[in-house]
């Protein structure tokens, strides 16, 4: 299956996708989003300084507002 990045506040994502047989990466720097295929931020942080430095190729999905069933949906879509 496909390497995810998920952020470390995101319990429930990260137990849902490693059910889903992903392998599931906690995103603690900028350098562990390189080689995923997919990343998972809670979004709440998201662009604080105006910035957004790029990290990796895959899709981002922003968590904030989802539950994690929706989250795995949006994994999967994207991941084709």
């Amino acid at each position: 299956m496909a390497r995810i990045g998920v952020e470390g506040t995101l319990t429930d994502v990260k137990e849902a996708l490693m059910e889903l047989g992903h392998e599931v990466v906690e995103l603690k720097s900028e350098s562990d989003a390189q080689n995923c295929d997919c990343c998972v931020i809670s979004g709440q942080d998201k662009d604080v300084m105006g910035m957004a430095d790029i990290s990796t190729q895959g899709s981002v999905i922003s968590a904030h507002g989802l539950n994690a069933e929706d989250i795995c949906q949006m994994v999967n879509e994207r991941l084709g």
